[in-house]
């Protein structure tokens, strides 16, 4: 009995020893493994976990070269273009293809260790391989040649323009765009065709744009305009009339086809159903529509709520067009050229109906009864 009470003593003082020295180890890696780390690569970002923060500082001392030593130190500079929304994977692996940073996965890890990750700058850069990664990465939060890459996406919304340009290297803060292209367009031939409460949501050319850095936001907003003036020509205008459309009916609905249209070239059979619909005097229906009177979602983080309930179908909105009959009163985004085409030139076709396939493709089911819509349900 006493050498089991012995061994159990032994046993309890070892694991305890065990204990500590795992302690004192753990605080090596917390406190000085960041200390070594802030000393080669600068301090951390504050909003880091502890535990992130030892481990990023770790696989920057093992990274030490890749990020403190250049390329190639005789490199000569070269132009380097960031778009607006490029992601930081896609950034560092083009910056490694083109033969600028060493590595790719290390300049990443760095980004997000001192969080500048989140404050790169879209715009045209001079980078050069003799440059170091840390070098690179302090570089990309000022674009140097004073040019803005802008792009503004089909199917965004006046709001989605406005969150991107606090990153995009333009001094236009995003409320004074919203009031701005919330003004009806003026200046413009085909602003005379629009109503008197018309704002220049639909008419934000989705296109890529290179601006000046001191760009205004009138400017900005003009520039987007005369680009749409450019694209939808008398040709496109005739192909509206031709549906029984005036211009802007024509954004309207081509607005709401850039939003279901997730495969470009099912857009003419889309737009298809909405005429047929408007044609026989039924709801066009859209879901899109109803995201777009709900508004921003801060659960989901974005202005496209997505599922909906059948209780956001309810909201009483001009632009439910569960509810309301006919077109909405306003354009629910930017329609890119494509979505413009479909509305001006549709396909001929017998449907009334469309559904996303159940293949996660992308596509639509089609169908000229509700009974083949029904039919063409997910299982």
């Amino acid at each position: 009995m006493k050498r089991l009470t012995s061994f159990l003593i032994i046993f309890l003082i070892t694991f305890t020893i065990l204990g500590i020295l795992a302690a004192i180890f753990a605080g090596f890696l917390m406190i000085e493994l960041p200390n070594l780390a802030a000393e080669k690569f600068g301090s951390s970002a504050d909003n880091i976990d502890p535990v992130d923060r030892a481990y990023l500082s770790a696989v920057l001392l093992s990274q030490e070269n890749d990020l403190l030593l250049s390329m190639d130190p005789l490199g000569t500079a070269r132009t380097f273009e960031i778009s607006m929304g490029e992601t930081t994977y896609e950034l560092t692996g083009r910056l490694e293809a083109a033969g600028i940073i060493k590595s790719a996965a290390a300049m990443r890890n760095f980004l997000v260790y001192s969080g500048l990750d989140t404050t790169i700058q879209a715009g045209s850069y001079s980078l050069s391989p003799s440059m170091t990664a840390l070098q690179i990465s302090a570089e990309l939060q000022d674009s140097t040649p004073g040019v803005v890459i802008f792009r503004v996406l089909p199917g965004w919304r006046m709001e989605e323009i406005a969150a991107a340009l606090p990153t995009s290297g333009l001094s236009i803060a995003p409320e004074t765009f919203i009031a701005m292209a919330s003004m009806p367009p003026v200046g413009f031939g085909f602003n005379l065709e629009l109503p008197p409460d018309a704002t220049s949501e639909g008419f934000l050319y989705p296109d890529s744009y290179r601006f000046d850095r001191d760009t205004n936001v009138d400017a900005f907003i003009a520039k987007t305009l005369q680009n749409f003036q450019m694209k939808v020509n008398d040709e496109l205008q005739a192909g509206f009339k031709k549906q029984g459309l005036s211009l802007y009916q024509g954004v309207i609905l081509a607005s709401i086809v850039q939003k279901e249209a997730v495969i470009e070239d099912e857009a003419p059979a889309i737009a298809s159903v909405f005429l047929n619909r408007i044609s026989n005097g039924m709801l066009l229906e859209s879901d899109p529509t109803v995201q777009y009177a709900i508004g921003y979602n801060p659960r989901q983080k974005t202005w496209w709520t997505n599922p909906l309930t059948s209780e956001d179908l309810l909201i009483d909105s001009p632009y439910n067009t569960y509810k309301y009959p006919e077109l909405p009163p306003g354009p629910i985004s930017n329609p890119g050229l494509s979505a413009l085409q479909a509305v001006a030139k549709p396909d001929q076709t017998p449907y009334f109906y469309f559904r996303a396939a159940c293949d996660a493709s992308g596509r639509h089911s089609f169908a000229e009864t509700y009974q083949g819509h029904l039919d063409n349900a997910c299982p």
